[in-house]
């Protein structure tokens, strides 16, 4: 009877200890599975609302990769970076590896002074003399359209520009003391210039370049003296009957920003060679229109003393010049 009873007892017992084991596991995998089910999604534990989740660093990003930091990045400051300041607008591309190339075209509307000084030995009594012919006149004696025009041609720090003047005038563009042209055919100016530069220095408010090259004349046509400044009635001399010579030069540009697309521009290039003296001068005010594309004004002289057979002359030229460039960008 009482082993009975114990079996019973004991019976009874057993299903109780199961039911507290089932209750523990229970318990146990409420709290173990949802913070299972937390980092499967994503979710660190004992962040029920998720808001954590964007936090979380994505696999193979270091701590201090950009993923990590996205919506915490603030825009990066145009005026503080080089690379971006350097892409303003009408800038090129800093990245670019192929050739830059500017082409201006402009007017020169020069006054043209000269001053010859006859050989003592080949013209005995002829005195020297000198004398200006103004814009005005100068563009009235032309017998066809002038060409001026630049071309630039640049790739990083390296530049090659190329400068070119046709002039046609036909004969007797007369002073009170000198005769220019006298044949018939009249007298054509032909002047190309070639520099090789380089880019000293740069910024995007300012560039320095220096460089060397040549410069190439050709003048087609008589310089005459009119027998008015002979001491006796004669036909008239000729000093020059034309020529061409080529100069080396030595010549440097710097440009400054000035702010609301307004810009300033000083060139100067000075030699010899053909000539014993060959040098210019240009200073402009440069204003960009729109990227792509420049105005420029300001004023320009050029110069050269040369010696003949009969005679030496110098000749310099001065006044106002007009331009425009073009940018063409790979």
């Amino acid at each position: 009877m009482n082993t009975h009873l114990n079996t019973i007892a004991g019976g009874i017992r057993c299903p109780s200890a199961v039911l507290r084991i089932s209750a523990f596991v229970l318990l146990m995998g409420a709290a173990v599975l949802p913070a299972r089910a937390q980092q499967l999604m994503g979710q660190p534990p004992g962040d029920p609302t998720g808001t954590k989740l964007f936090a979380q660093q994505p696999p193979g990003l270091s701590a201090n990769s950009t993923g990590t930091k996205l919506l915490a990045q603030q825009p990066p400051d145009l005026a503080t970076d080089p690379l971006l300041a350097q892409q303003l607008p009408g800038q090129p591309p800093t990245n670019s590896t192929g050739i830059e190339v500017l082409v201006t075209p402009y007017l020169w509307m020069p006054w043209v002074s000269a001053n010859v000084h006859p050989s003592i030995a080949r013209l005995p009594g002829l005195p020297s003399t000198s004398g200006t012919v103004d814009a005005g006149t100068v563009i009235s004696h032309l017998t066809w359209v002038p060409f001026m025009g630049e071309a630039e041609f640049r790739s990083g720090s390296y530049g090659i520009i190329t400068d070119y003047i046709h002039a046609p005038f036909k004969a007797g563009i007369d002073t009170p003391n000198l005769t220019f042209g006298g044949s018939n055919e009249g007298l054509t100016l032909n002047i190309g210039t070639g520099m090789f530069m380089y880019r000293l220095f740069s910024d995007p408010n300012q560039f320095l370049d220096i460089g060397a090259g040549l410069r190439a004349w050709g003048i087609g046509g008589d310089l005459s003296l009119n027998q008015r400044l002979l001491p006796v009635p004669l036909a008239p001399v000729s000093v020059s009957k034309g020529g061409a010579w080529v100069d080396a030069l030595a010549g440097g540009r710097y440009h400054a920003e000035l702010g609301n697309g307004f810009g300033a521009t000083a060139y100067g290039d000075i030699g010899g060679g053909g000539a014993s003296l060959d040098w210019q001068a240009i200073a402009t005010l440069d204003y960009q229109v729109q990227p792509g594309f420049d105005v420029h004004a300001g004023f320009r002289t050029m110069n050269f003393n040369q010696s003949g057979s009969l005679s030496s002359f110098n000749v310099h030229m001065y006044g106002p010049i007009l331009a425009a460039t073009f940018h063409f960008w790979p």
